[in-house]
């Protein structure tokens, strides 16, 4: 799957990733939006390095385990780091 894949499966992984992680974001949607993009690359190069990327398949449910995982790790560490104490 191309860059392009992972992008679009970085928009509907921000949005999935938002719901399991509810709250109070520091971030709008369009930093949402960006961070699951990011997050989703990140899950898909982290497939592709251990093996489980399914290169060919927009639909393979590890392809949208690893992005989901990714979106949720960076929107997790957003937080941290921009919450105040």
């Amino acid at each position: 799957m191309s860059w392009l894949g992972w992008i679009v499966f970085g928009l509907i992984a921000g949005a999935i990733a938002k719901m399991l992680r509810p709250g109070n974001d520091p971030a709008g949607w369009l930093i949402t939006i960006i961070i699951g993009i990011l997050g989703s690359m990140l899950g898909g190069f982290i497939a592709g390095v251990i093996g489980f990327a399914k290169p060919d398949s927009f639909w393979s449910f590890s392809n949208w385990v690893f992005s989901i995982a990714g979106a949720v790790l960076l929107l997790f560490i957003y937080s941290k780091l921009t919450t105040k104490r």
